[in-house]
């Protein structure tokens, strides 16, 4: 019989081991809804609020239930802090001795194989590569898990990375020569042996749609599968339960077969040729496409005839890279491999040009290095709602941005989960007394020119009063940019001497780190920053948001979404716009308050939120924080007592 009240009373065995654990009734009944869901097999929606402290919530009931456990997170920072940080607290709590295995896709682990080949290829972009290389193969001889994050010396975006790593398309499988000494077997093998195995989101949906990963070998003995962070899913899931073929694929298609050519083909000059042509090819298409890196849609790409053109000459140099292939394919299992991946893209490249239909659309995505091409099913619910067939085990979503207005319907139409259950528990913490929300007064409409300065002249005097400690957040790059350019200039002007940071200058915990040590910071930021952000105490006493985070209406799943649901009759701005930027807006919220003594200032810089009719459920659907016009209030807020 599992005591839940005791486990987590104040007399229990977490409020004994853990520095500072306090007992919140909210936490003991999410714990004990888990709990009724994990005996009976039954799926379950959880919304906690902020600090209400869902992850033992979940984990406690997961891990005295006796089955195995698969759980899955937002990100892979989220999966290391589970598996070193929070799992290890409650087990040694509870004295339990599961078995814990952290299992990450293909490419966070080091390849045997490839980091062979780069050693005696001896080819590289840059000259730090040389010197990150030979500390990757140190790890990799000393490593045990071969995990490169854990080698925090080679930056996270290092160009050699992918040299030294595998791809789903590229790994050799059973045919390695390494493959007894493979890093990713053996974490599918710890993984296939544990109690509790940690994953991602992205991980996970690759998995289902791929049976590559070895999630799928896992979820017939699993007994319950949770995701953390699970606003996350619908999109995740979108992107898996589609088809995409990029030019990164293309190049380095071209790489390794110009690879295993020199190795096993040196005779046959034909494929090296085919294969530098395939890459030019590649390179110029993503060429074509110009402007800041975003999503383009089919109608924008099929007035284009450059891209065309080059989208056309990529088909026939994937035909004439085919042709040398099939005949050198036998003479290693590296071309053997490079020959069914090129068979692949071609079907790929074919099906993307060619697909229609009402339930799917196509888009491209474009960013600094590589063009992407999509095909993304409108709605996953009924595909993902086939993946939860089958055996009966425990599904549980959980996240603190899962209702609008404590309402769930949107989230379980977006899933197929219309027969879960849902329960939502409000934050423990006082946000009447701990911050107040301020939307300015006189702010222009969000789509007038005036608007981004506006913006910026509306913040400024709320920095002084706060002594900076602020994250402002934008709803796009080009008005994140923008502002941080006139925010120089004016801090400049007034003689402010708060350090600017700006997304993107370092990595993101590089910069969260600084802004911590700062202690009066201003991160002007954008998607990067509005979920999955921990800033706690008096460093961040401000969250600015610029605009009410409506999804862009030109995006391309976004348009096609709305467009279905319009030729049905249904309110799509109501049923779909709204509540998707309600979930985004309490994410953006969620960065302000973050502890029992946290104090702090939300500024909403769209008036639509409290003009338009819709706006009132969005405030409403935000945690009960007072609320003000007036700029004296926020100075009032910030003045010390006397």
């Amino acid at each position: 019989m599992v005591d839940l009240d005791f486990i987590f009373s104040a007399d229990g065995p977490l409020a004994g081991s853990i520095p500072g654990y306090r007992v919140r009734p909210q936490q003991l009944a999410m714990a004990q809804a888990i709990h009724t869901a994990v005996e009976q097999g039954e799926a379950i929606v959880a919304e906690a609020g902020t600090g209400t402290g869902k992850t033992f919530a979940y984990l406690v009931p997961a891990m005295l239930s006796g089955g195995k456990v698969i759980l899955s997170t937002g990100t892979k920072t989220l999966q290391d802090q589970l598996f070193n940080r929070d799992i290890p607290t409650v087990r040694g709590a509870l004295k339990l001795s599961l078995d814990v295995a952290l299992l990450k896709g293909r490419a966070n682990y080091v390849c045997h194989y490839y980091l062979a080949r780069a050693q005696e290829e001896g080819r590289f972009i840059n000259r730090e590569d040389v010197r990150y290389l030979d500390l990757v193969h140190r790890f990799a001889r000393t490593s045990t898990s071969g995990d490169r994050g854990e080698l925090t010396e080679v930056p996270e975006d290092a160009t050699l990375w992918p040299q030294v790593t595998s791809t789903r398309e590229n790994c050799l499988g059973s045919e390695c020569p390494h493959h007894k000494e493979c890093f990713v077997m053996e974490a599918r093998r710890r993984a296939l042996a544990a109690d509790l195995v940690v994953v991602n989101h992205h991980l996970f949906f690759a998995d289902v749609a791929l049976r590559d990963e070895g999630v799928a070998e896992l979820l017939p003995t699993c007994n319950t599968v949770i995701f953390d962070e699970a606003h996350q899913l619908r999109d995740t899931a979108t992107t898996f339960f589609g088809q995409t073929v990029s030019t990164s694929q293309l190049i380095d298609l071209a790489r390794d077969t110009r690879m295993e050519a020199a190795a096993a083909a040196k005779d046959f000059a034909p494929l090296p040729k085919a294969a530098s042509a395939l890459d030019k090819a590649a390179r110029d298409l993503r060429l074509t496409v110009s402007g800041d890196n975003g999503r383009r849609t089919v109608r924008q790409l099929d007035k284009d005839t450059v891209f065309q053109e080059a989208l056309i000459h990529v088909a026939e140099t994937l035909e004439e890279l085919r042709e040398p292939l099939s005949v050198q394919a036998e003479r290693s299992e590296g071309l053997t491999l490079c020959h069914h991946r090129i068979l692949n893209l071609i079907d790929a490249l074919a099906d993307w040009r060619g697909a229609t239909g009402a339930d799917r659309v196509r888009w491209c995505e474009v960013f600094a290095s590589t063009l992407q091409l999509h095909s993304t099913p409108l709605s996953v619910a009924e595909t993902f709602k086939r993946q939860m067939e089958g055996r009966k085990r425990a599904w549980v979503f959980t996240s603190a941005t899962l209702s609008v207005k404590g309402d769930f319907e949107h989230y379980q139409r977006g899933l197929g989960l219309e027969q879960a259950r849902c329960q939502g528990w409000e934050s423990p913490f006082d946000y009447a007394s701990q911050a107040l929300l301020y939307v300015p007064e006189d702010m222009p409409n969000p789509n007038a020119e005036s608007f981004a300065e506006a913006v910026v002249e509306a913040v400024l005097p709320v920095l002084q009063a706060s002594g900076g400690r602020a994250f402002l957040l934008f709803t796009s790059l080009r008005a994140m940019r923008n502002a941080h350019a006139r925010l120089t200039e004016r801090f400049a002007e007034l003689g402010l001497h708060y350090p600017l940071l700006l997304q993107g200058q370092g990595a993101k915990s590089e910069l969260l780190e600084r802004f911590r040590r700062l202690s009066n910071g201003v991160l002007v930021a954008s998607q990067s920053f509005w979920e999955g952000v921990d800033v706690r105490g008096d460093a961040l006493s401000v969250v600015m948001i610029d605009r009410l985070p409506f999804a862009p209406p030109d995006d391309p799943v976004v348009a096609a979404r709305v467009e279905r649901m319009t030729q049905a009759g249904q309110d799509a701005f109501m049923a779909y716009q709204v509540p998707e930027a309600v979930i985004a807006l309490k994410q953006g919220a969620g960065r302000l308050i973050r502890d029992e003594t946290d104090r702090g200032v939300l500024m909403i810089c769209d008036t639509r939120l409290v003009t338009k009719p819709y706006g009132r459920g969005m405030w409403q659907s935000l945690p009960a924080m007072r609320r003000t016009r007036k700029l004296d209030d926020v100075r009032t807020f910030f003045t010390p007592p006397e």
